[in-house]
């Protein structure tokens, strides 16, 4: 977790202080002027609601707790300057007596300092429980998305249709016995035109992102706690996380954690919103979700996605979301799958969403639409924790808005394959990835 117990000089005393830390993880302004807005969105959720007044009191309980450590400083200073004055003209029997009360000021400070910094840590510790606050996602559950647009009609043939594992087995573009053999289960090898069809696939993507106006990022795949835990993936997932204990690092499971950490901490320039596109392998345990979707491709341990992340003003945020959503259509357009767009529920979000959109490819051997993308507006929620600001108009600091989407990524082949399939087990491969496959058409091995 966060390691957020600093220390500051005071004179010649330091004592911690974390309020600047805390009011930046969470907007305190918003949940003491609008409780019932995080309430609802805590139900929305299908969280507990009842944390909202929990925290509210903690923030009664620290504010009073700073209140009392300052008045206490302060009188502590007054009798130490005082006191120099008195101990000149005082016999011993007041000397004592006076180093006797200074004594007792100083231990009192020290005693509510720790009082204070008791209820830094209990504030901090209900803030890590509330999610972002939801803005427009439907209430409910996984199952409880609104559908906003269908794009194209599902794909039908006129034989049996092959699933992606089989086409992948068949075409020499997937090896899965020898992934599990060499890593274990839900590992895999691209091998031939299956790392030619991907890499293409993640090539068009960046090329479709640097023509937006997004720069190409390879960011680091390890994180610290802080930067995985500012991003909101060390809450109620935490066991989705691969994490190397000797070292004290995360995996991520997307370029977004990294991207998210990039300006941590630092005062930038947002006149024009950061546009990253980060391309990198992505690590996740698929922790309980044993017998779901353990053929092929479709939830694994390790693939590779490119992520696009932007840095805007708070009122800047609505407007690029779907501006990200567009870019995803777009390349759903280019490598010509159906799909459809949903509004994810808020229960579904994750804790750093205020709201989320998935689009959905058509799926012909399960006969439904699978996720192969999502778009999330973060608002101040990352960057609040992460202390990522920029300075208004005025000159003054406001802490900036986060979005992500996904632009490409490795299970996009399982649609690829499934939807571009020919009666004779070949594959067509879709226009805009062939200067990168070198092929048309994908045909079984002997």
């Amino acid at each position: 977790m966060f390691h957020f117990l600093r220390r500051r000089r005071c004179g010649r005393k330091l004592y911690p202080t974390t309020i600047a830390k805390l009011e930046a993880m969470i907007d305190l302004k918003l949940l003491r002027e609008n409780p019932d807005l995080v309430r609802e969105s805590q139900r929305t959720r299908g969280e507990d609601p009842a944390l909202v007044d929990q925290l509210l009191e903690a923030d009664r309980q620290r504010r009073e707790a700073i209140s009392a450590a300052d008045q206490a400083r302060a009188e502590q200073k007054a009798f130490s300057k005082a006191m120099g004055q008195k101990m000149a003209a005082a016999s011993d029997e007041e000397k004592a007596q006076l180093r006797e009360e200074g004594k007792q000021k100083a231990q009192a400070v020290k005693d509510l300092e720790a009082t204070q910094s008791a209820a830094e840590q209990a504030l901090h510790d209900l803030q890590m429980q509330i999610s972002n606050v939801v803005e427009g996602a439907p209430a409910g559950g996984e199952e409880d998305f609104v559908v906003l647009e269908h794009v194209g009609e599902p794909t039908t043939f006129d034989f049996e249709p092959k699933d992606h594992l089989e086409l992948g087995e068949s075409l020499g573009l997937i090896d899965m016995k020898r992934g599990t053999k060499v890593s274990g289960s839900r590992f895999y090898f691209l091998t031939g035109d299956g790392a030619l069809l991907q890499l293409g696939m993640m090539q068009l993507a960046a090329r479709k992102a640097t023509e937006k106006g997004f720069q190409l990022m390879i960011p680091p795949v390890l994180v610290r706690p802080e930067v995985m835990g500012g991003t909101g993936f060390l809450g109620a997932h935490a066991d989705e996380v691969y994490r190397l204990e000797e070292d004290d690092l995360y995996l991520v499971g997307t370029s977004e954690v990294a991207l998210a950490g990039y300006h941590s901490d630092e005062i930038i320039d947002l006149d024009e919103p950061k546009r990253y596109a980060g391309w990198s392998s992505c690590f996740r345990r698929e922790a309980g979700s044993y017998g779901k979707d353990t053929r092929g491709i479709i939830r694994v341990h390790q693939f590779d996605k490119l992520e696009m992340f932007v840095y805007c003003r708070p009122e800047q945020a609505t407007e690029i979301h779907q501006e990200l959503l567009q870019l995803e259509k777009d390349m759903l357009a280019a490598i010509d799958v159906p799909y459809r767009v949903i509004d994810t529920a808020g229960g579904d979000l994750g804790s750093s969403a205020a709201r989320k959109f998935d689009t959905e490819a058509w799926v012909p051997t399960q006969n439904t639409y699978r996720e192969l993308t999502s778009t999330s507006n973060c608002t101040t929620f990352q960057a609040r924790r992460l202390q990522t600001r920029y300075r208004d108009a005025d000159g003054k600091t406001q802490v900036a808005a986060t979005l992500n989407g996904t632009l490409a990524t490795t299970r996009w082949l399982v649609a690829i394959l499934e939807n571009h399939q020919q009666a004779d087990g070949s594959v067509v491969v879709p226009e805009a990835l062939r200067p990168f496959v070198g092929k048309d058409v994908l045909t079984p091995k002997s």
